[in-house]
């Protein structure tokens, strides 16, 4: 059975890029615009993986983190943070909401695969 990723970024170029990607690699994908619409769309399937960027309107990455995290089937789902942000002060904060991995943009395909491996929930 394939694994679900989710991946949450205001930029449908970027979703395609990272969606094409994990397709590639034999991942089922899920799509979401911001914070909010991922929210509504973890709705009790497993989700093996996160892949969310901090800077969208509505509800930012860093927010929508915490809140995933508050649910309970969601709570151990790693987090991988895919952004421009590169700093330290924006990477605790991440870490503290329980991001796993920080890939900054822009990013290899195949390094961001290769995050995702290591983290992906059997």
């Amino acid at each position: 059975m394939a694994k679900n990723i989710m991946i949450v970024d205001d930029s449908a170029s970027l979703r395609q890029v990272v969606g094409i990607a994990l397709r590639g690699a034999g991942y089922d994908v899920v799509e979401a615009c911001d914070g909010k619409d991922a929210l509504s769309k973890l709705d009790g399937r497993k989700m093996h993986l996160i892949i969310s960027d901090v800077n969208m309107p509505n509800m930012d990455g860093i927010s929508f983190v915490k809140a995933a995290k508050q649910l309970p089937a969601y709570k151990f789902t790693p987090v991988i943070m895919l952004t421009t942000e590169a700093g330290d002060a924006m990477k605790q904060q991440g870490q503290a909401a329980g991001a796993k991995a920080w890939v900054v943009k822009p990013f290899q395909p195949a390094q961001m695969l290769g995050a995702v491996a290591k983290l992906v929930l059997p």
